[in-house]
């Protein structure tokens, strides 16, 4: 199914092809509008794609030239809670792979930990905590799934967002993602254990998706909008509708950093 779904998916791009893909977060599908002379693909026309339950969240690529450079993007992704399946990405990245994708950028909505990294801020992720108790390559039979995730966040990367952020005057914070299983949001008692265990963000994606594509041997980097204080810290309950409300605030400036990015070559640097 896989090869069969590279073969279409290439036939479509028509002579496209792009190094770098994006995953985009709830809210955060604005940046496919920024993309010149767009192919869409809808998820439904992929084989293996699939169909995401969550509003915010188109299920489409799109591809074209972002800043001048040739760059695909996932409207939408899968999460572990609509399935119970950690692995839910996994044929899409392998896709990714087989078109000749070696960089993968991908952002989430998240909610703060640190009180100084309020709604609207976006957050470069360094390192992950996987506190859902499952993973995506169990059931993988090679000694492939032994993934080292010692360096799971590409420097180089990273640096490259970084200096974007500096040169467009951007605050970016950096910090540790913690992902929790959802779909509920966690409760303040969980975002204490949170703080006291290293974390910066919480949320309920992205964390399988940088475990694939390190096995599928991507170069990740990873981004968070905040779009709340997460629980406890305000006194105030916890809504997707906050979510989607406030992930375009943090995703303009997300975007304005991603096209200094690719505008200037950054990753090629």
């Amino acid at each position: 199914m896989t090869e069969k779904t590279v073969d279409h998916l290439i036939e479509r791009l028509d002579g496209l092809a792009p190094s770098t893909a994006m995953v985009l977060g709830s809210g955060l599908g604005g940046l496919v509008d920024r993309i010149e002379n767009p192919v869409r693909v809808s998820y439904a026309d992929l084989p293996g794609f699939p169909s995401s339950g969550v509003s915010g969240h188109a299920g489409e690529v799109v591809a074209g030239l972002f800043s001048g450079t040739p760059v695909l993007m996932l409207s939408g992704r899968a999460h572990y809670y609509e399935h119970g399946d950690a692995a839910a990405m996994r044929p899409v990245l392998e896709v990714l792979a087989g078109i000749g994708i070696t960089k993968l950028i991908l952002t989430n909505a998240a909610g703060s930990v640190d009180p100084e990294m309020p709604p609207g801020s976006v957050m470069l992720i360094t390192d992950h905590i996987n506190f859902s108790g499952t993973n995506p390559l169990i059931g993988e039979p090679s000694d492939r799934r032994f993934v080292g995730l010692t360096e799971a966040y590409d420097a180089g990367i990273r640096q490259a967002i970084e200096r974007a952020a500096k040169a467009t005057g951007t605050a970016l914070h950096k910090g540790v993602y913690m992902w929790f299983s959802g779909p509920c949001f966690e409760t303040p008692a969980e975002i204490r254990m949170a703080r006291i265990m290293g974390a910066n963000a919480v949320g309920m994606s992205t964390v399988p998706e940088v475990i694939l594509a390190r096995f599928l041997g991507l170069r990740v980097a990873a981004c968070s909008v905040i779009t709340n204080l997460a629980a406890g810290m305000t006194g105030a309950e916890l809504s997707h509708q906050e979510t989607k409300d406030m992930a375009p605030v943090g995703g303009s400036r997300l975007a304005t950093v991603l096209q200094h990015v690719f505008r200037d070559k950054l990753l090629e640097s």
